[in-house]
């Protein structure tokens, strides 16, 4: 799994440029970053209890993430777009040597863009996991850790009916945890099969 500190706050740190409050804050940020993606990677290879995922904000939205169907999490890279491609295509991303797709979900299912889930310097991007056999990564608002599926109860959407009517499968359940939260999953499996996710140019 890929580390997701940042090293420009070391650098920082070593000039003096950062209070020691801000070098505290981000030591104990990405303290939490390896600890939750070594936690993926051991419930992805079985070390840890099954039925666990990703929960992420997407939109605005609370999502749950398949650990079977991810590949890595990491800090958004730059990315170059691509002429006369949907606005929810944002362009590709060199990620670790690989032109990879970068995909706004929430463009996608005609919300708007993913820039309403916090502060810049929290969004993720979320690769494919190599198995559905598509380059692309997610751009998450927020990675908000892992969450059991036994811990929730199956719940309707929240949607407006009209939005519901024409939901596709690969978003179709939604979850309710002990906090009143709704979750909704997202199975990347079956929208990397979806006719209009495979057309990215206009």
């Amino acid at each position: 799994m890929a580390g997701v500190g940042d090293t420009s706050d070391i650098a920082d740190a070593a000039d003096g440029s950062a209070s020691p409050a801000s070098v505290e804050r981000r030591s104990r940020l990405r303290q939490y970053q390896t600890q939750l993606l070594e936690r993926v990677q051991a419930a992805k290879t079985g070390a840890a209890v099954g039925g666990r995922e990703l929960g992420v904000m997407i939109g605005g939205r609370a999502c749950l993430l398949d650990l079977t169907q991810i590949g890595e999490i990491m800090p958004p890279q730059p990315v170059t777009r691509v002429p006369l491609a949907h606005d929810w295509y944002l362009g590709l991303a060199n990620i670790r040597g690989n032109l990879t797709g970068v995909i706004d979900l929430a463009r996608y299912q005609g919300r708007g863009a993913d820039n309403d889930d916090g502060a810049a310097s929290e969004r993720r991007f979320i690769t494919f996991a190599p198995g559905l056999g598509f380059n692309c990564a997610l751009l998450a608002g927020r990675v908000l850790g892992l969450r059991k599926l036994a811990d929730m109860t199956a719940a309707p959407p929240s949607a407006p009916a009209s939005e519901r009517a024409g939901a596709p499968a690969w978003c179709s359940q939604h979850f309710e945890d002990a906090d009143g939260l709704q979750w909704t999953r997202i199975d990347l499996a079956q929208l990397v099969r979806e006719p209009r996710f495979l057309l990215v140019g206009l």
